[in-house]
């Protein structure tokens, strides 16, 4: 069922008469929260000395956003689908925006993990609804596919980014910077949307399903924090498995909520949806992997190969640009090969770069090492987003774009939260026994995330089989 014969709600042109203008102040939002899970990575060091954070608080910097992030995203969705996501969201941006600013004043650990918490929070109500309202605002096939692609295309640009974006401010202006920076974005972002995007059109609000939003949100709070402390304390550590058990507990107990509400937070027909399904599958393993990748990157390129922060961060541009590049010629691809065909073609660039990554070893140079696994990395991260993307919101009505948005947001964080997770326990292993073994630090730590590199790999590729089989079975049925 396509988008066109199913969106309800007001026109795109009553929305906004200058719609591909408020497509960029959308995606420029968009891109403040991507940025913000991994501008921090590079800053840490810096931020932590200031401080006086220990590593285990450090984490805590990192996780501290996700956890909300990740736990609220499908009731930010609903809550759009609510109230209004032209409202929703503005709420949302104007809480990241008094965040950002707090976490960038901070003057102690405290305060900044309170901020990071908050910005967190609205990030999870400002992403499911300004998705929901490109889609809204693009609704035809050419246009749609453009949109989204732009849509894409940040999603990708902003985790390449950080990076580069983290080391150029921390270096130049201090760690507080990678906070102020989202302050002037945002502050346009706030004042440009009530011009270009038209009020929310009155309708009929169903009640919220106040159980199911309560068990689905503890339940993936619960997820992502248990996922956290398997990366932080280990997988048979005690707080561990005693979140990961309320975990179940708590999604189980929505399951069993949502079959018996008579208006759910999450219909399960939904998921009857194949390239909905397909999408969001695709966008756990692609989460999964690139959190992974830029995580271990921005460590491998300061500890292992003594580039300063500054360095580390300028050597992420080929990525990055690679992703732009690709960004403009994908929907002409998709036009001509299909959505499918073009997301099996993106996993697999995006792993063979991955694997030629993995090889480079704890001598690399730049040109020699870095520089065509990143282009390819690019590249394929890209298409990948792109068109992962666009399954996953395909054939949602104007009533459940929220849902739609806020489903693909949560299965990128729930991935990143989850490859982080297994991928870095991997590497931390693989990194041990090469120092026991006697290895120097630099070659163990290289080794631990060579293989880090190739799980992302392997998530790739097993989401390239995916798409494949998910499309054989549907074209026999």
């Amino acid at each position: 069922m396509s988008l066109e014969s199913t969106t309800v709600g007001a026109p795109a042109a009553t929305r906004s008469a200058h719609r591909w203008w408020a497509l960029g102040v959308l995606a420029l939002a968009q891109f403040l929260v991507v940025l913000d899970a991994s501008i921090v990575n590079i800053a840490l060091p810096a931020l932590g000395t200031q401080l006086h954070l220990d590593t285990a608080a450090l984490a805590w910097v990192i996780t501290a956003y996700v956890l909300p992030f990740g736990g609220l995203l499908l009731l930010g969705g609903r809550l759009a689908d609510r109230y209004g996501h032209r409202r929703v969201f503005l709420i949302g941006v104007a809480g990241f925006v008094v965040a950002s600013a707090i976490a960038g004043l901070s003057v102690n650990g405290g305060m900044l993990l309170a901020a990071r918490a908050v910005q967190g929070a609205s990030a999870a109500l400002l992403a499911p609804a300004s998705l929901a309202l490109v889609t809204q605002l693009f609704v035809t096939g050419r246009d749609r596919a453009k949109a989204l692609g732009v849509w894409g295309a940040v999603a990708g640009i902003g985790s390449a980014a950080g990076v580069l974006l983290g080391g150029v401010l921390t270096a130049l202006l201090g760690w507080q910077a990678v906070f102020f920076v989202n302050v002037p974005v945002g502050v346009v972002v706030l004042v440009a949307i009530p011009f270009l995007v038209g009020r929310d059109p009155a309708g009929d609000r169903q009640r919220m399903d106040i159980a199911g939003a309560a068990t689905i949100t503890a339940g993936l709070t619960a997820l992502v924090a248990a996922l956290s402390f398997a990366g932080q304390l280990g997988w048979a550590n005690p707080v561990t498995l005693g979140t990961s058990a309320a975990a179940l507990a708590l999604l189980a107990a929505f399951v069993l909520v949502e079959r018996r509400a008579a208006h759910p937070l999450v219909p399960f027909a939904f998921f009857r949806n194949r390239d909905a399904a397909t999408g969001n599958v695709v966008m756990l393993l692609a989460g999964g992997a690139t959190t992974a990748l830029f995580f271990a990157l921005s460590v491998y390129l300061q500890e292992v190969l003594g580039y300063d922060a500054l360095t580390a961060g300028i050597s992420q541009l080929p990525l990055a640009g690679s992703l732009v590049v690709i960004a403009a010629v994908v929907p002409a691809l998709i036009a001509k090969l299909g959505l499918r065909p073009t997301l099996v073609a993106a996993l697999v660039v995006f792993a063979g770069g991955m694997l030629w990554l993995a090889a480079a070893g704890p001598h690399a140079s730049f040109v020699g090492g870095l520089l065509g696994p990143s282009i390819l990395i690019g590249a394929g991260l890209g298409a990948g987003f792109i068109t992962a993307t666009q399954l996953a919101v395909d054939g949602a009505t104007a009533q459940d774009s929220g849902l739609a948005s806020g489903l693909v947001n949560t299965s990128q964080q729930i991935g990143g939260a989850l490859g982080l997770a297994v991928l870095g326990s991997v590497a931390a292993a693989r990194t041990t026994a090469g120092l026991s073994a006697g290895d120097p630090a630099a070659t163990a730590v290289s080794d631990g995330f060579s293989l880090l590199f190739v799980g992302t790999a392997v998530l790739a590729i097993i989401g390239a089989v995916v798409v494949v089989l998910l499309r054989q079975r549907r074209t026999g049925a």
